[in-house]
């Protein structure tokens, strides 16, 4: 038999005429499984990069939708609680109080409707939606753990008006003095036109009032407001929760060095606790007084029922009296002690009004309370400029007032004494001045704050009440109040 010829075919590769070469295939074949191997696994890892990037995706929204869900009580609680109490408290109009206090972060997009028909606003953004009611005596409450018709039925136990102010002089009343002290009222003028009419100090202010030596020396208001406006107080009500809890010392109900004694502490080093330390925010409690996120201040005053028993659930972070930290969680719990202390609701809504506001002038003042019915001291009182001119007159004269002693002696002392925690800023519930940011202002200045600018300076050496209210929103509208204290003191002749 002959051999059979061999040949090359176009890839060099022997081949035996008529005869395949099954060695040469089976390698190709396997070089053919390899390369298709190759392609499947790497379109196998594009299609996991593809999944991955899908569930990252729709984790991602999934986490964006539970973070913003969590924020709607407070985007839409702020608007209906703020507007509710700006409406029916204050007298002011929707539009006026959506385009100067309302106008920032998410809160400009709410709509929000007021219904007078039956006293409430109601707030909304997107799936979110919230409502606060106005009743009398109590004022705007935003709904919160309880049903409206229950919370309605609760009614404030009135006291007959003690006195018309209108016919009373100054000041308990609004007869105002026609005399004068030794302050140059041209120079005090300019000032106050520099701050009403220009904005010359930065910030807005809504009214403006000095009182020297007792005697109202400058009083002015932006045009949509007057001497009868009640204005917010924000955290100025904090000195007036000290005050409150001054006079419950003098009437030997409280110790403030004495442990408050809370249930819920019990347990733990938080039944340590004493008055004092919650005033003087040195109480320990872990506490985020962030206002510009969901933090503990504000799901406490736009989520929660019971703002003091939100309190009440937070953990120590620091050992009690060793750590400085704002709360206003604190004062809340002290305005809550006090409920349980009078032991009877009608003495406790009365308890502000006859052993204080009605005292001092201030009978068209209102405290608002939280849906539990506590009173709101960290935030929450409504009153007027001359008001709270007359609260820092208590203050100047070491708590006396017409001639009544309304606060223990030496109240005033302990209230403007630098915790030892604070390095010279705070006393109890009263901020004081440690030459950080009042740098041309007497070293005995101390003052109420309140967000948004709201303030009542008391600078005793120089026998001053000087009054601000408005809106001074931070970070880039702060009133410079140590450029406007030096003017008003340089006024002094």
């Amino acid at each position: 038999m002959k051999a059979k010829e061999k040949s090359k075919n176009e890839k060099g590769e022997f081949v035996s005429a008529g005869i395949v070469n099954f060695k040469s295939v089976k390698s190709r074949l396997i070089t053919l499984k390899t390369h298709l191997m190759k392609r499947k696994s790497g379109s196998s890892i594009a299609r996991r990069i593809g999944w991955t990037l899908v569930i990252l995706l729709i984790a991602g929204i999934g986490y964006g939708a539970f973070y913003i869900n969590s924020l709607l009580p407070i985007i839409t609680g702020y608007p209906a609680k703020f507007l509710c109490s700006a409406v029916f408290v204050s007298g002011r109009e929707q539009k006026e109080v959506e385009e100067m206090d309302l106008k920032f972060s998410f809160i400009q997009y709410t709509k929000n409707i007021v219904n007078f028909q039956d006293s409430s606003v109601t707030s909304s953004f997107l799936w979110g939606k919230s409502k606060a009611i106005y009743r009398k005596g109590f004022g705007a409450t935003l709904l919160r753990g309880i049903d409206e018709s229950d919370l309605r039925k609760i009614k404030f136990p009135a006291s007959p008006q003690p006195y018309n102010q209108d016919t009373i002089k100054w000041p308990l009343g609004n007869i105002l003095p026609d005399t004068t002290t030794n302050i140059n009222k041209e120079a005090l003028a300019q000032i106050t036109e520099k701050l009403m009419d220009e904005d010359g100090y930065n910030g807005h202010a809504f009214a403006f009032m000095v009182v020297h030596k007792g005697i109202p020396v400058a009083e002015a208001y932006q045009p949509q407001f007057n001497a009868k406006t009640r204005f917010l107080s924000w955290s100025m009500a904090k000195s007036f929760t000290n005050t409150l809890a001054g006079i419950m010392v003098k009437d030997g109900k409280w110790d403030i060095n004495e442990p408050m004694n809370i249930p819920e502490w019990q347990t733990d080093d938080r039944k340590k606790i004493t008055y004092n330390n919650l005033m003087q925010a040195e109480s320990g409690l872990l506490w985020n007084e962030d206002y510009g996120n969901r933090s503990d201040v504000t799901v406490m005053l736009y989520c929660e029922n019971d703002f003091a028993r939100f309190v009440f659930d937070q953990p120590l972070e620091a050992p009690v009296g060793t750590k400085w930290y704002y709360s206003s969680g604190n004062p809340n719990v002290v305005t809550y002690q006090m409920r349980r202390t009078l032991g009877n609701d009608k003495e406790y809504y009365q308890f502000p009004y006859t052993r204080l506001f009605n005292k001092i002038g201030m009978p068209d003042a209102l405290f608002e309370v939280d849906a539990s019915g506590n009173f709101v001291g960290s935030s929450y009182i409504f009153a007027t400029t001359r008001d709270y001119a007359r609260y820092g007159l208590l203050h100047l004269q070491d708590g006396v007032f017409n001639g009544e002693r309304i606060l223990p002696e030496g109240w005033v002392a302990y209230s403007t004494s630098p915790n030892k925690n604070s390095k010279g800023e705070y006393g109890s519930l009263f901020w004081l001045n440690n030459k950080t940011e009042f740098t041309s202002v007497p070293d005995d200045m101390y003052c109420c704050r309140g967000y948004d600018g709201q303030r009542i300076f008391i600078i005793p050496s120089k026998e001053l009440v000087v009054v601000i209210l408005g809106f001074s929103h931070k970070p880039k509208n702060v009133m410079n109040c140590n450029a406007l204290l030096s003017d008003i003191i340089s006024t002094i002749q």
